[in-house]
C-alpha cells in the first residue's frame, strides 16, 4: 500500500502545477510554492493557474502559498521546479526553513551559468548534505498534454534507489508511467542538453529546412550529448532512453515546446530579445547553450551543433550560414 507524503512543490509554473496535480490524484498532501505572494493568493483565490496552465482547476485540498516557512510545515518530501538560472537564488531564500533531512526531487532542466553545476548539484551546494538526498526527475512529458491525462513516460534517477521508488510511488498514475535509474549525471545532463538540440531544430522548422534536415540534426545532436554526458561519467545508455532521446524528439517535434519555438522565431528573422520576448515563461536552453559550450571546452568534448545554436543565439551568425558550416564540415566515417 502506497505510503501518504506531505509534498512541498517548489515553483509555480505549468509543470509545477501539473505535477502537484498528479500528486494529490495519488492522495497526497500538497502545497505549492511562489516566489511572489501575490501569484500564490491569485491562484489560491481562483483555483487556477491562470497565467501557465489556464483552464485546469486546482483541487480543493492543494494549497498555493508564498510563505518561505510555512510550505515545510510538516512537509516529507519536496519536489523542485524554478528554472534553473534562478535555483541558487531561490533555495538561498528557502535554506533556512528547509530541514537538512528533507529529500528533495528536481524536475528542473538546464545547466547554471557560471558554476556550469545541474539542478541536483546546485541544491546540494546550497542546502548541504549528502548526495543521497536529493533526486531528478525528466523526460517526454509536455505539460499540456500531461495535464489532460494524455499517456507519458518518464524516468527518475538517484544514488538513492529507495528515493527514486519513493518518488516513482508517489508521482505515477494510470497516464503517467514512471521508470527508476541510478545515473543522475546522464539523467540531467540529457535533460539539459536536449534543450539546445531543440532550438537548433526549431531554428530548421524556421527556414523550413525538411525532415531530412531535422532528422539527421536529432540523430547528430544525440551523438554529440552522449560524447559529453560520457565524458561527465554518465552512462551511454541513459542517452538512449526516456530521458535521452525520449526528451529529445518530443521537444525537437512539439508545437508548444519553448525551446523549438524559440528557434523557429530565428529562422523566421526574429532576434533572439524578441524570440525570448514572445515566449511564455523561461526558454531554458539559451543560457544552457551557453554553459554546454563552456563545459564541453573544459572537458575537450566536439559539439558542432551546440556551437552553431551558440553562434547564432550569442554572435548574431545567420542561420542559414551556421547550416551551411555544418553542411560543408570535412567528410569523417560515422
Amino acid at each position: 500500500m502506497q505510503t501518504s507524503e506531505h509534498i512541498a512543490v517548489i515553483g509555480d509554473g505549468a509543470w509545477a502545477t501539473v505535477c502537484a496535480l498528479m500528486l494529490c490524484e495519488n492522495g497526497h498532501r500538497v502545497r505549492m510554492w511562489s516566489p511572489l505572494p501575490e501569484v500564490a493568493a491569485d491562484m489560491q483565490a481562483h483555483r487556477e493557474n491562470r497565467k501557465y496552465l489556464p483552464g485546469t482547476p486546482l483541487p480543493a485540498a492543494m494549497e498555493v502559498t508564498g510563505d518561505d516557512k510555512a510550505i515545510f510545515d510538516g512537509v516529507t518530501l519536496v519536489l523542485h521546479t524554478t528554472p534553473t538560472q534562478f535555483a541558487r537564488i531561490v533555495w538561498q531564500r528557502l535554506a533556512p526553513h528547509c530541514g537538512a533531512d528533507l529529500s528533495v526531487c528536481s524536475v528542473t532542466k538546464g545547466i547554471e551559468n557560471g558554476t556550469l553545476m545541474r539542478p541536483t548539484q546546485i541544491l546540494l551546494d546550497v542546502l548541504g548534505g549528502p548526495s543521497t538526498r536529493v533526486a531528478a526527475l525528466s523526460g517526454p512529458s509536455i505539460a499540456p498534454e500531461v495535464a489532460n491525462h494524455l499517456p507519458a513516460t518518464v524516468a527518475v534517477a538517484s544514488e538513492n534507489l529507495s528515493l527514486t521508488r519513493r518518488v516513482q510511488a508517489a508521482i505515477t498514475r494510470p497516464y503517467f508511467r514512471v521508470y527508476t535509474n541510478t545515473d543522475l549525471i546522464g539523467t540531467e545532463l540529457a535533460g539539459a542538453t536536449k534543450n539546445v538540440i531543440a532550438i537548433a531544430a526549431g531554428i530548421l522548422d524556421g527556414l523550413r529546412a525538411g525532415d531530412n534536415a531535422k532528422a539527421a540534426l536529432l540523430t547528430r545532436g544525440l551523438v554529440e550529448i552522449t560524447r559529453l554526458g560520457l565524458a561527465m561519467g554518465a552512462k551511454a545508455e541513459t542517452f538512449a532512453g526516456l530521458a535521452g532521446m525520449g526528451d529529445l524528439v518530443t521537444t525537437c517535434i512539439s508545437p508548444v515546446g519553448r525551446n523549438r519555438c524559440l528557434g523557429e522565431a530565428i529562422g523566421r528573422g526574429a532576434t533572439l530579445k524578441e524570440a525570448q520576448g514572445a515566449a511564455h515563461g523561461v526558454v531554458e536552453g539559451v543560457a544552457t547553450t551557453a554553459s554546454v559550450v563552456e563545459l564541453a571546452a573544459s572537458v575537450g568534448v566536439e559539439m558542432p551543433i551546440t556551437l552553431a545554436a551558440y553562434d547564432v543565439l550569442f554572435n548574431n551568425r545567420r542561420p542559414a550560414d551556421a547550416i551551411a558550416d555544418l553542411m560543408a564540415r570535412p567528410p569523417k566515417a560515422e
